[in-house]
């Protein structure tokens, strides 16, 4: 499977006229590949943002999807809301589990590490050592590499609450289940991201 993170920015004040929108062009068949999740975003970036994350069965799935984006004067169905648009193609970590919608959380944080060069293969093999201890405080949507752009891998957890996310990662620094091996020392830079899903959100 591969995925396609997408970051839509929206005119001040009309993400609830789009997001009903969106709910309808996801929904109805016409959208391609498969929604996995929608967020608005909350901290960590400009106000008016959504976050959609789908699913493709191969990369040449991927490729159409990407043409019809780019070459569409309306990709998303939401019209004259959306202001602008970022895309972009990822691969999951092969050591994770498929990503399976439900719910996990009431908050989730997206972070990206752009990572310096040659960095990915560490980087990938401190997370397969890491993570099994580490998800048994609370589990992980995805951690993906990037297809495309700068070198950087993308990862998303769920919270049950913003309280709840201080205390889990207080708790594995402390425990010293977390960061990985070989993570901080091939980041070049780093952001976060909380966002809240959205009503029609598979993974919520």
């Amino acid at each position: 499977m591969l995925y396609e993170l997408t970051k839509l920015a929206l005119k001040l004040y009309t993400v609830p006229k789009a997001l009903s929108a969106l709910e309808s062009y996801t929904t109805t068949g016409t959208a391609h590949g498969r929604l996995l999740g929608c967020w608005e975003t909350e901290h960590g970036v400009i106000v008016g943002r959504l976050l959609l994350l789908r699913e493709f069965d191969d990369a040449g799935a991927l490729a159409d999807e990407r043409q019809r984006v780019l070459t569409s004067s309306d990709p998303f169905g939401i019209g004259e809301h959306l202001e602008s648009f970022e895309v972009e193609s990822y691969a999951q970590f092969p050591f994770l589990p498929p990503i399976r919608p439900g719910r996990f959380g009431d908050v989730y944080e997206f972070r990206t590490y752009r990572l310096k060069v040659g960095g990915l293969v560490p980087t990938m093999a401190g997370w397969e050592a890491a993570v099994p201890e580490r998800t048994k405080l609370f589990p992980l949507t995805t951690a993906m590499y990037g297809l495309d752009g700068a070198p950087r891998i993308t990862h998303i957890w769920p919270f049950p609450s913003l309280d709840e996310r201080l205390a889990i990662r207080r708790t594995s620094y402390e425990r010293g289940i977390w960061p990985p091996v070989n993570g901080p020392e091939n980041i070049a830079h780093a952001t976060s991201t909380i966002a809240f899903p959205v009503g029609f959100s598979p993974l919520s």
